[in-house]
């Protein structure tokens, strides 16, 4: 049985209010991106052919980059995103 308007209102008010502070930003940004109605952005020609050339590069048997190079190309080594992640 589907919640009501207000019952849903309610539950959602309640779950928010046991986000703790670091959570509750990332959520309300969440929200408002689902009401901005004006994000709607328009592809352009370029995005459509950039967007053509993903596809068929995979459709073709691409890999894409391993997680190790781009870490790499970006001056990082998998030791220091590990020990990233531990301090999380």
């Amino acid at each position: 049985m589907a919640l009501d308007l207000q019952q849903e209102r309610r539950q959602a008010h309640a779950l928010l209010d046991l986000l703790p502070p670091a959570k509750l930003g990332a959520v309300r940004g969440l929200l408002e991106v689902m009401i901005d109605d004006d994000d709607e952005e328009e592809l352009t020609d370029e995005d459509r052919r950039a967007l053509r050339a993903s596809g068929e590069y995979f459709r073709n048997g691409g890999q894409g980059v391993p997680f190790e190079q781009v870490v790499a190309d970006l001056g990082f080594t998998m030791d220091q995103i590990r020990g990233a992640k531990k301090e999380q």
